[in-house]
C-alpha cells in the first residue's frame, strides 16, 4: 500500500465520507491537467487517449470508494503498449505515471525506461544483480521496458534473459502495489512474446495499441514542431513536404513522428546552408524563419535509386 493509500485508509478509520464532490476531487488531484497535457503533446491517437481516460476514471472511482469505506481491491495496473516507433508510447508512459502518482497508486511519478541491455547480463551470475538494481531504482514508480520481446531469446541456449523474466514476474505479482510495469514494442512481436511467456499476459491488465499516424496528422506534427522553433513552411514548401511524407512512408525505417522530427532537423540544416551561401545581404526575421521548397526537395528521399533513406539523410 502506498503512502497516499495509507493516508486514505487512516481517514476512513476516523470518519468515512458519505458524499464527495466529484468535480472538486478531479480538479484537486490534477488529473484533468495531465489529460489536457497529453492532448496538447500528442496529435491524433484518439483510441489511446480514450483508454488512458478510462484507466484514469477507474482509478479515480477506486480512490473515492476507498474514502467511502466501500469494498475495494487493488487494481492490476501493469500495461502493454504496442505499436510502431514514434507513435508516442514513451510520452504516454510519462503521463500515465503522473496520473498514477496523483491518485496515490504509486509513491513517485517517475518512469525508469530500460531495454534488454539494462536487465540481462552476458555471463552467469550477472543478470540477477542487474535486474534487481533496475527494479530497486524503479520501485515506487513505473518501469518502462522498451522492445520487451528481446528479453526472450529461445534460439540461444546460453541466453540469460529468462532469468530476468522470472525475477520481473515475481516482482510484478508480489510488489504490484509499489511498482507498475509497462512492456512496449511492435504488436506482432509482443504477441509472440506473450505466447511464449504466459506469465506476463496474465499479469497485464491493460493492452493499448498505438496506431500509425495518418499523412495529415504527420503534416500537422511537422507544422507544430516548426512553430515551436519559430520556423514555418512557405506554401510551396508545405506542398513539397506533403509529397515527402507520402514517399518517405513507403520506404524502410520509417518511424512516424520520430522520422518527421529527424526530417525537419535536416531541412533546417539545408535552409541554414542556403542562407549562409549568400553573405552579402541583410536578413529579416522572415528570411530565417521561412522553409522554402528547395530545402525540402533536396532530400535524398526524392532521388530514385538512392536506396533506403537512413535517419541521417
Amino acid at each position: 500500500m502506498t503512502q497516499a493509500q495509507e493516508q486514505i485508509s487512516e481517514q476512513i478509520r476516523e470518519t468515512p465520507l458519505e458524499t464527495i464532490d466529484l468535480r472538486h476531487e478531479f480538479a484537486d488531484l490534477g488529473i484533468g491537467d495531465v489529460l489536457d497535457q497529453l492532448d496538447s503533446e500528442l496529435i491524433g491517437l484518439k483510441p489511446v487517449k480514450d483508454r488512458v481516460r478510462q484507466i484514469a476514471s477507474l482509478l479515480l472511482v477506486e480512490r473515492i470508494r476507498q474514502k467511502m469505506a466501500l469494498a475495494t481491491t487493488l487494481p492490476t495496473l501493469h500495461m502493454s503498449f504496442t505499436g510502431n516507433p514514434g507513435t508516442g508510447k514513451t510520452t504516454v508512459a510519462l503521463r500515465m505515471a503522473k496520473i498514477l502518482h496523483g491518485l496515490g497508486f504509486v509513491r513517485r511519478g517517475q518512469v525508469i525506461s530500460v531495454t534488454r541491455d539494462d536487465l540481462v547480463g552476458q555471463y552467469i551470475g550477472h543478470t540477477a544483480p542487474k535486474t534487481k538494481e533496475i527494479l530497486k531504482k524503479a520501485m515506487g514508480g513505473v518501469l518502462f521496458i522498451d522492445e520487451a520481446y528481446y528479453l526472450h531469446r529461445p534460439d540461444n541456449e546460453r541466453d540469460y534473459g529468462q532469468e530476468s523474466i522470472e525475477i520481473l514476474l515475481q516482482v510484478m505479482e508480489n510488489q504490484r502495489e509499489d511498482l507498475v510495469v509497462i512492456l512496449a514494442g511492435y504488436g506482432d512481436r509482443m504477441e509472440k512474446f506473450f505466447q511464449s511467456n504466459p506469465g506476463f499476459r496474465s499479469r497485464i491488465a491493460h493492452h493499448i495499441d498505438f496506431p500509425d499516424y495518418s499523412d495529415g496528422e504527420l503534416l500537422w506534427i511537422a507544422e507544430l514542431m516548426l512553430q515551436q522553433q519559430n520556423y514555418r513552411f512557405s506554401p510551396e514548401a508545405r506542398e513539397a513536404f506533403i509529397r515527402y511524407i507520402a514517399v518517405r512512408k513507403e520506404q524502410p525505417l520509417f518511424s512516424n513522428a520520430r522520422s518527421i522530427r529527424n526530417a525537419l532537423d535536416r531541412i533546417r540544416l539545408r535552409q541554414a546552408n542556403r542562407i549562409v551561401a549568400k553573405l552579402d545581404r541583410t536578413l529579416t526575421a522572415d528570411d530565417v524563419m521561412s522553409i522554402e521548397a528547395g530545402d525540402v526537395l533536396a532530400s535524398r528521399v526524392f532521388v530514385k535509386g538512392a536506396g533506403a533513406p537512413g535517419e541521417g539523410r
